[in-house]
């Protein structure tokens, strides 16, 4: 800890980096009963916080290890760092990024006179590539988290938080990837005021952190979720997982929704718009005073970044009010008869705030509604669920099925009795020109393609729902030939959302 603590108290981020402000939330206060503080590291010049890291790092190298120049392999931000800082002290740098990594991100790297090198198709795959260049070049390589180095220098954030609330605190929320920013803000904290809370977030589907403390040891995900891409990583550090395992106090994991209503909670507080990973602190700050009916506390929650893209504010703004626990959505079957559906909107839907109503006949004694409506809370979203129950009422509660709030609500049609032997399963595939085609040529060219839907949301990877019909004897044969394609995937016949308004019962 003392080698830490030194480590971060001499620092040289200053040169590059600027000691962000510490913003009362006046809103997000009132509304949870707490005093919440915002840790503005999305005004840093390249806003995000990796620039600290990234320039204490570089400004540690030695006259010839500077002649040799840098590399890094990332996506995003610690690309956009390492390049900043480069420029800063005169380096040679050169940053490999996916093929898929948004064109704002590549300019911005090039902008800031590093050479990029575009070679994969995610992060695993570019940084198996840089280690290629780094043997080739003898160039220095610059970790995003697995470093001491790095570790320390976003640790100046904490020292920042402790001196611009007077000690008046009782939680920081970080937001969790490889480990490195809450690495370096535990190790300050627990040395200077160990009552202090560190509360790391994680999304659900990339909880590397959470899964290895828990276990006790590192564990390695076989897939990691798309949509918090700054947060996105299979494996957590070895230096970083013993500093967490050392200091960090609790974990919170949020889904995609949640974080989107923290993105909407930030915009709503200072009117900037921060990237999903960048929200993750105060999703989780959310959930966790909920979850444990926490009052007049002082908390704070730190905004990582703003490297948002904005293709993607559309997909944010459709899942807010769900992250908010303010809308509900279900599906309802109705007697197929005259009057039934003006009975049941007259009288069960009368003075309800409609968001969404789709309406499908699906045979001659029952037709599917697919219905969003506006809520108060969770409480009021299952008051209504048995509303419709105790009205007799076959009705399922779609609000946490991702196929309906994905793909389902956007395509609601019925279906078809020419379809036998239907399968279906959702896939990702890298977001790049003719990428779409090349899925549906791969997919496509053995099987019928009975269903398929896609819809552009504005992320590196797409989103498509694929039908396909099967003789009895093939199922086994299409699941083996699926896991050669090398795109993450999972079966869905048995959502109940897909047997509701797809398929039929």
């Amino acid at each position: 800890m003392q080698n830490i603590l030194r480590m971060i108290l001499t620092s040289r981020v200053y040169d590059a980096a600027k000691e962000t402000p510490l913003e009362l939330a006046r809103d997000l206060s009132q509304k949870l009963g707490n005093n919440i503080w915002l840790k503005r590291e999305d005004l840093q010049p390249v806003f995000s916080f990796k620039l600290r890291g990234a320039y204490n790092r570089i400004a540690q190298l030695s006259d010839e290890e500077r002649q040799r120049g840098v590399i890094a392999a990332s996506a995003g931000n610690h690309a956009q760092g390492v390049a900043f800082s480069a420029q800063i002290l005169g380096l040679s740098a050169v940053i490999v990024m996916p093929l898929t990594t948004p064109a704002i991100k590549v300019s911005a790297v090039r902008g800031y006179g590093a050479e990029v090198v575009l070679f994969g198709d995610n992060y695993s795959e570019a940084a198996d590539h840089c280690a290629g260049l780094i043997k080739q070049s003898g160039r220095i390589f610059i970790h995003p988290f697995d470093d001491d180095y790095v570790i320390a220098g976003q640790g100046t954030i904490a020292d920042e938080i402790l001196r611009q609330s007077a000690g008046r605190l009782n939680a920081i929320f970080v937001p969790v990837g490889g480990g490195g920013l809450i690495a370096g803000i535990a190790s300050y904290i627990k040395a200077v005021c160990p009552d202090v809370k560190v509360i790391g977030v994680e999304p659900e589907d990339s909880a590397a952190m959470s899964h290895s403390l828990a276990a006790g040891h590192r564990v390695a995900l076989d897939n990691v979720g798309i949509f918090a891409d700054g947060v996105a990583v299979r494996d957590v550090g070895k230096r970083t997982f013993d500093l967490c395992h050392r200091y960090v106090d609790d974990m919170v994991q949020v889904n995609t929704d949640e974080i989107c209503s923290g993105i909407k909670s930030i915009y709503q507080e200072t009117r900037s718009i921060v990237e999903p990973a960048g929200a993750l602190a105060v999703a989780g700050l959310q959930k966790y005073v909920r979850d444990h009916n926490i009052v007049d506390q002082h908390l704070v929650a730190v905004n990582s970044g703003a490297n948002m893209n904005f293709d993607r504010l559309r997909f944010v703004a459709e899942r807010t009010q769900i992250g908010e626990k303010k809308e509900a959505l279900y599906a309802v079957s109705i007697p197929e008869e005259p009057g039934a559906l003006r009975h049941f909107c007259n009288h069960l839907l009368d003075g309800q705030n409609i968001t969404e109503f789709n309406y499908r006949l699906a045979d001659r004694s029952q037709a599917y509604i697919f219905v969003g409506l506006s809520v108060r809370d969770t409480k009021q979203r299952h008051e209504f669920y048995q509303l419709l129950l105790d009205a007799g009422y076959d009705c399922l509660d779609m609000t946490d099925n991702d196929l309906a709030k994905t793909h389902v609500r956007y395509m609601v049609g019925g279906h078809s009795h020419q379809v036998t032997q239907e399968y279906l399963y959702r896939f990702w595939f890298p977001e790049r020109p003719g990428a779409l085609a090349r899925f549906l040529a791969a997919v496509g060219s053995d099987w019928n393609i009975s269903l398929f839907h896609y819809r552009a949301q504005g992320g590196d990877f797409g989103r498509v729902l694929v039908g396909l019909e099967l003789p009895d004897d093939a199922h086994e044969q299409l699941n083996a030939f699926l896991s050669t394609l090398g795109y993450y995937y999972f079966e869905e016949t048995d959502n109940p959302a897909y047997k509701r308004f797809l398929q039929g019962i």
